[in-house]
């Protein structure tokens, strides 16, 4: 029958992970079937926002959302999960929660803490030390070391910054001209910017703040930040059933439809996926809403032969340039500028994404 769990009534949808991609699904899902989210934190951070909210605090209050503001119809268990069986999952309390469906949405580990009040705090104690530094480190030139070079050079155009990239340009995995585009933007607001150096942290004087790169060259900073890569949060399941559907680095290999390799009733989406595209909130989304229609058709008894395909796309990408510039770069053409600032910068999508969430006709913080 259409919609039944195993033991009968409602079919169980687990999703773990409360980022964007399991945020979406969990939201698309809740009256379709009994569902459950697992997430450590209470609350969803939407991630392009956050640096954002480094250098004004107070926007961090609209781009942190608790998680039952959007799950009206669904419970929350705010726990990690540790393992996972054909039917059940465990979480790090001893909990066994049982699925008749299961979506993997966790991401890249990034420990947060567990209320959106602490983390506020976070975010206060960040703009805080901005505010107090003369001058600042960023190490990457990845979006993130870009997109914060940016932030607090327009808020604070007496700072001094220099950012540390160890690769030949920035934004690496954009075009040659958009990386231009980027550096010469970042080098116009007086951002100093060394390219293929590291820095060693460890390797510092105290008083003087002086960090030495592997150039030989000395940066003065008195606060930096750490703009690299996070690791995914596919450890867990490195001794799980879900052991030979990782790959090298350690992603889920899904299939078109967002499926789980050799599973039938397990989706995994997101950053945690293996698919070819880059890893940023606008094709989150886009998987959640492909595997939420996969899904819809199987708690409602339909054949599987009729799933939709996922079809990975490099379409648009933004790097927001401060307030109210960015670089972007569509299938054909890259831009910098007002145009696409407007698209991105202003708010950073977070109206369009509490709108999707339909969290301001609930609770408003």
């Amino acid at each position: 029958m259409a919609n039944q769990g195993a033991g009968g009534g409602r079919a169980k949808v687990l999703v773990i992970g409360g980022g964007i991609a399991g945020s979406y699904i969990a939201k698309t899902l809740q009256f379709h079937g009994n569902l459950t989210l697992i997430d450590p934190k209470e609350y969803l951070e939407i991630p392009w926002a956050s640096l954002r909210g480094m250098v004004e605090p107070t926007f961090a209050e609209r781009s942190l959302i608790q998680h039952k503001d959007y799950l009206t119809g669904s419970r929350l268990i705010v726990s990690n999960a540790i393992d996972i069986s054909d039917s059940e999952v465990l979480t790090s309390e001893g909990r066994s929660i049982p699925y008749d469906y299961l979506v993997i949405a966790t991401g890249h580990g990034d420990p947060l803490p567990k209320t959106r009040a602490e983390r506020l705090k976070q975010y206060q104690a960040e703009n805080q030390k901005i505010k107090a530094a003369q001058s600042i480190m960023i190490v990457g030139g990845g979006p993130t070391g870009v997109e914060l070079a940016g932030e607090i050079a327009v808020d604070y155009p007496d700072k001094k910054i220099t950012l540390v990239h160890k690769g030949s340009r920035l934004l690496e995995f954009l075009g040659f001209k958009a990386s231009k585009k980027a550096l010469d933007w970042l080098q116009s607001k007086h951002i100093e910017v060394k390219l293929e150096q590291t820095v060693n942290l460890e390797d510092v004087a105290d008083v003087s703040k002086l960090y030495k790169t592997s150039a030989g060259e000395t940066i003065q900073a008195d606060c930096v930040f750490l703009c690299l890569g996070k690791p995914l949060a596919s450890s867990w399941l490195k001794n799980s059933i879900l052991r030979d559907s990782l790959d090298a680095n350690g992603s889920i290999i899904v299939d078109e439809n967002l499926r789980v390799k050799g599973c039938k009733n397990i989706f995994a989406i997101g950053d945690i996926t293996n698919i070819k595209e880059m890893k940023q909130g606008y094709f989150a989304k886009k998987q959640a809403s492909v595997a939420a229609k996969n899904l819809k058709l199987l708690l409602s008894g339909g054949n599987e032969s009729k799933m939709s395909a996922y079809k990975p796309s490099s379409a648009k990408t933004f790097v927001s340039l401060g307030r109210n510039y960015a670089v972007a770069q569509f299938s054909l053409t890259t831009m910098i500028g007002l145009g696409p600032g407007l698209i991105k910068s202003k708010d950073l999508f977070v109206g369009k994404t509490r709108k999707e969430l339909d969290v301001d006709s609930h609770v408003v913080h």
